[in-house]
């Protein structure tokens, strides 16, 4: 029987473990379940890097490139879902033993010398997001060692032994395409649509064995997730030095790191002690984690609806819950932490149980 394992346990790392004949129905339903919370968890990260820019126009180049990424997750999320229902499961969001937490390592204990945490866009958070979405072998350097896209793999596999159990249920949709190719959410119907699925999440992130590239762009030439990081961490664009074979390098035009509000990394359990919020603060904290948890929990719900018009409807107040995040997360950036440090608050991501 298939288990629901919380954000702090290694599941991820004993699926793999199992042998292949023994990766059936319910090995896909665990897999996929801990699929949907790793996409989940790249979420709050990267959103607070992309809010802190001060001037999202005035540091255009990083804030639109930063901007794709998030897109390129809520997808990856949205798809990940789609995955699990077309072969009968359920996507559990909305339970605080299993939503990912900050500071903490991802989940299923993929990469598991990470803590990934919530702070403000900095050198330090774009290493992490781009260790994150390391390939098992960067084209920029050296070293091996297990990735998020070793687990898709694994996962593609398994569908191709047992595409018997796609069913094509309770899949939502939703067009995204103006945000790059691939990256709707659409209907899982066959092993087909399954593979060009987990093509997208794998390749989106991490390129291709050949090419640093995003398969699947906004743009022509838009590079994959991890290379994406890496060029704003150098501050030089990534460019193909030679040929035949093919060496790529950070020795291109000039990629400003753009102004960004002080967030402070954000303390487990969220922001307490020394650190306690004056009311209006507070207030916007509370905002953050409501609008937060409504946004989980409509999305849970709409995998379970029973009507395609019915999910549609709880996928849009989810999204609207999603876009009531920014003001009071960037208010929060604004205010100064008490503790003459210099740095200020910021979202914290903490779920909370429905009223």
């Amino acid at each position: 029987m298939s288990t629901i394992s919380g954000s702090r346990s290694d599941r991820i790392v004993q699926l793999l473990d199992e042998p292949a004949e023994h990766r059936d129905a319910d090995w896909l339903k665990d897999a996929l379940q801990q699929a949907v919370l790793l996409e989940l968890a790249t979420l709050p990260p990267y959103l607070c890097g992309l809010w802190s820019i001060e001037d999202p126009f005035a540091g255009k180049r990083v804030s639109e490139a930063v901007r794709r990424v998030v897109f390129d997750e809520m997808s990856h999320l949205g798809l990940a879902g789609n995955l699990l229902t077309t072969i009968g499961g359920t996507p559990r969001l909305a339970d605080a033993q299993l939503v990912p937490v900050y500071p903490g390592p991802l989940p299923g204990g993929v990469r598991p010398e990470l803590t990934v945490y919530l702070s403000g866009l900095t050198k330090e958070s774009l290493a992490l997001y781009a260790d994150i979405e390391k390939p098992e072998q960067p084209l920029t350097r050296a070293g091996a060692h297990t990735s998020i896209g070793a687990f898709y793999t694994a996962i593609q596999e398994a569908f191709r032994r047992h595409p018997e159990l796609i069913t094509g249920g309770h899949q939502l949709t939703r067009q995204m395409s103006h945000h790059g190719q691939g990256n709707s959410i659409v209907p899982l119907m066959s092993l087909t649509d399954v593979e060009t699925a987990l093509d997208v999440i794998k390749e989106q992130g991490e390129g291709t064995s050949t090419s640093p590239q995003n398969p699947h762009p906004g743009e022509s030439g838009e590079l994959a997730h991890f290379y994406v990081f890496q060029e704003i961490f150098h501050g030089r664009e990534l460019v193909r030095t030679a040929e035949d074979p093919d060496r790529w390098e950070f020795t291109g035009p000039e990629i400003p790191m753009p102004r960004v509000l002080p967030m402070g990394v954000v303390p487990a359990g969220g922001w307490a002690g020394d650190l306690a919020p004056d009311p209006a603060t507070k207030d916007d904290l509370d905002a953050v984690d409501r609008a937060y948890s409504a946004m989980l929990r409509f999305l849970e719900a709409a995998w379970q609806a029973d009507t395609p018009i019915a999910a549609r409807n709880l996928l849009n107040q989810s999204v609207g819950q999603m876009r009531a995040l920014e003001v009071p997360s960037r208010t929060l950036m604004e205010r100064p932490l008490p503790d003459g440090s210099g740095k200020t608050y910021g979202p914290q991501f903490l779920y909370r149980p429905a009223p």
